[in-house]
């Protein structure tokens, strides 16, 4: 079965730009962040209930290597159709070791400096934005998601999004704008578990003072998506991978 027709079995949909959730005119950039963001909910250590992880991972790295390559993704924008000949769909490939090759475990410090460009910038307010659509205004889900962001961030981004509502960009989700107090004080008393959880942490990482916010945001992300302190740096692999394998080339499919 070729890579279209498992696509279509496993993700129901053969159109690879779909499987990514990104249209055909993607960057690079695009490609590769999406493609980091759907292989982590199906990475076989991370989807350990999922009897089909593997597969989905194995086709999606083959996906991936079709779209980075100019000459492979111009034939399949062109044709609809991939060279299943070519190296770069080799069934031999190990595609955990492409995944890390592409994503590399990020540092603490790396995570600093992100934090300090990312804050306030035109990308983390298309990010808020994006969520805030894809959650409908569900709050929990908008700051549970969002990168480098603690509760203590939470007036920041409803100012964001609250910007983008008066401007029109954006619909007014009843999640958002009546939100009810119940909700808020959950919100607060999960906040005030956090800070306290965060000093623990914060000593056992050997950081000052000056590193609280990181602490919280890394200590609300912990209890908020995988339990595990390495989900979140994982978060940032995508937006902090600095260099990429290059495929080889393959032949280019018969018209």
């Amino acid at each position: 079965m070729g890579l279209l027709e498992r696509c279509q079995e496993l993700f129901n949909s053969s159109n690879l730009y779909e499987v990514l959730g990104i249209n055909k005119e993607a960057s690079e950039a695009d490609i590769r962040k999406s493609y980091y963001k759907v292989s982590l909910k199906v990475h076989p250590d991370r989807a350990p209930e999922d009897p089909q992880a593997t597969e989905k991972f194995q086709v999606l790295g083959k996906l991936y290597a079709v779209l980075s390559d100019k000459d492979q993704r111009a034939v399949y924008d062109e044709q609809g159709v991939v060279d299943e000949e070519s190296d770069v769909l080799s069934q031999d490939r190990c595609w955990e070791e492409y995944w890390r090759l592409l994503f590399p475990k990020i540092t603490v410090q790396d995570i600093l400096e992100f934090e300090k460009k990312y804050k306030g910038s035109e990308e983390e307010r298309e990010d808020v934005i994006r969520l805030y659509v894809q959650h409908e205004g569900d709050l929990d889900a908008i700051t549970a998601s969002a990168l480098c962001s603690s509760q203590e961030d939470e007036p920041r981004l409803c100012s964001i999004i609250q910007a983008a509502i008066k401007s029109g960009e954006v619909e007014a989700f009843p999640a958002f704008t009546k939100e009810s107090a119940t909700k808020k004080r959950a919100r607060r008393k999960r906040a005030d578990r956090e800070r306290q959880e965060a000093e623990e942490m914060k000593t056992e990482m050997g950081l000052s003072d000056e590193d609280e916010s990181l602490v919280m945001m890394l200590k609300q992300k912990q209890q908020s998506r995988e339990k595990n302190f390495n989900s979140f740096l994982s978060d940032l692999e995508a937006k902090y991978s600095k260099k990429s394998p290059k495929p080889q080339k393959g032949k280019k499919a018969k018209k």
